[in-house]
């Protein structure tokens, strides 16, 4: 019998097939043809999604005395967005073929491109060199030289197939809409493009209510929206999707440390995620956003290779000065504790911040992809063959099936005295239909860490068969012992 090498290269489209056929992940709007980079999750990803986000959460909120959570509007006033360099910056490099119409973002064109020569999803030195390229004309908004290298290279329309481009020039990412009951005295607002915003313009109000001391925290979970004009990668890149931040303040010539703090304890939490370090890698920004004196993302080894899932950046004073200059209110803190260097207390200041930005959504396929599995299961006799989601337990949707080997003999009823007792403790998933051996395989392919099967000889002696999905070994217990074995893997 051969398994499949968990290091080996998986298959984004099989990843995608499954998530639909299973429930997991479905494109929105389907029945009319479906939206563009839009997807609806399924009963078994929301489940999926809600447990990657209580994990987060405990993790941050839970764990760390000095930092609480919010759940800001996603609707806000919209100077806010003036404030923050939205309004004016927040923008990609787009090109237009003069041919088909068609719009393109200059870095995935040449990042297409990139893969085409290299034959594939691994870049060869060709295409290293003009990523490598492509970066350092970014870092410096060398528009022109960006054009320039797409028709050097004679980089096509995947429409018309022509090289005939317009100039790169800038697109702004956000969605606008009116508030208002009538159109003509309506103003214009935006649907937020990120979370943290909603964090920063709160920060007096969490910090005096909260009697919050520095250094401390905001975290908060939602939606966010971007009008992408290429979205990709299945839920890698989508319009609407959601993050998990947390925003931490602290003193002003401290950032540095807390900003190597963060990256050690953001790693931390990836690894208990299971999956293996030499899966994550830490990638220093080329470019530095204007706000920040440091930056770097978690990026993950997806299907298509590394990207970002999470980034971590110093973001010094410029929020906070910000949203004080527009609001004319006044954001600051008063700080009691001593300065050692002058002997008297910090007194006032605008808190730098730490921010900590991870896309649940990325995380979610993350996740997926590296418990996606096909192995081959056969054996001289017999051919067989299995599709596993090896998920931790305490993120995989169901944590346990009870399944009773047949629809009559009291063992049903005997199958749901085990439901009863455990429900309440974790989700629970009961079946009697098809054979064992098929209800073992749909378990298998939701990522169901324990199947218990209600047998003959559980209404004589209370025991059941447990089977543990990575192994498929199965061991006989006696079913009062069933909740507290699940309940141990979830810790």
């Amino acid at each position: 019998m051969s398994t499949q090498d968990s290091t080996a290269p998986k298959n984004l489209a099989n990843i995608i097939s499954h998530c639909k056929e299973y429930g997991f992940i479905f494109p929105s709007s389907e029945i009319y043809d479906g939206l563009s980079a839009v997807y609806d999750y399924g009963q078994w990803g929301v489940e999926l999604k809600k447990n990657i986000k209580d994990l987060w959460w405990k993790s941050m909120v839970y764990m760390h005395e000095n930092i609480v959570g919010i759940d800001s509007a996603i609707f806000m006033h919209p100077t806010i967005w003036k404030a923050s360099g939205h309004v004016d910056n927040f923008s990609d490099p787009m090109i237009d073929n003069l041919d088909s119409k068609k719009r393109y973002r200059v870095d995935h064109l040449i990042e297409a491109y990139a893969e085409q020569v290299s034959g594939g999803e691994s870049l060869n030195e060709e295409g290293q060199a003009v990523i490598a390229q492509m970066e350092a004309l970014l870092a410096k908004d060398d528009f022109a030289g960006l054009k320039q290298l797409i028709l050097d290279k004679k980089m096509t329309c995947s429409v018309s197939g022509t090289c005939n481009w317009t100039d790169v020039r800038q697109f702004n990412l956000m969605f606008s809409t009116q508030l208002g009951s009538v159109a003509e005295e309506s103003d214009t607002i935006y649907l937020r493009p990120e979370t943290a915003q909603g964090i920063f313009v709160n920060f007096i109000n969490v910090q005096k209510s909260g009697r919050m001391k520095v250094p401390f925290g905001i975290a908060q979970i939602g939606k966010a929206f971007r009008n992408e004009i290429v979205a990709r990668g299945f839920i890698f890149r989508m319009r609407e999707f959601e993050q998990m931040e947390m925003q931490y303040f602290v003193r002003p010539g401290t950032q540095k440390t807390w900003y190597e703090y963060w990256k050690e304890a953001r790693m931390k939490w990836h690894l208990e995620l299971g999956i293996p370090v030499e899966r994550y890698r830490f990638h220093d920004h080329v470019k530095l956003a204007h706000y920040a004196d440091a930056a770097c993302d978690i990026e993950y080894d997806f299907p298509m290779g590394f990207k970002e899932v999470e980034g971590i950046h110093s973001r010094t004073d410029f929020d906070l000065t910000q949203h004080q200059t527009y609001s004319k209110k006044k954001i600051q803190y008063f700080d009691n504790d001593i300065d050692e260097a002058t002997g008297k207390p910090f007194g006032n200041y605008t808190p730098y911040v730490i921010e900590t930005s991870i896309g649940l959504d990325r995380c979610i396929l993350m996740c997926l992809s590296e418990a996606y599995c096909e192995e081959d299961l056969s054996t001289p006799e017999k051919q067989d063959s299995r599709v596993v989601l090896k998920f931790p337990p305490k993120i995989a949707p169901i944590k346990l099936a009870v399944l009773p080997l047949m629809k009559k003999d009291g063992l049903p009823e005997k199958a749901r005295e085990l439901m009863d007792h455990c429900r309440d403790s974790f989700l629970c998933f009961y079946e009697e239909k098809d054979s064992i051996g098929k209800r073992y395989r749909r378990m298998d392919a939701l990522g169901t860490p324990f199947c218990v099967t209600i047998d003959h000889q559980s209404l004589e002696d209370n025991t059941v068969t447990i089977r543990f999905r990575d192994s498929m070994e199965q061991e006989r217990i006696p079913m009062e012992e069933v909740k507290d074995r699940v309940l141990a893997s979830l810790r």
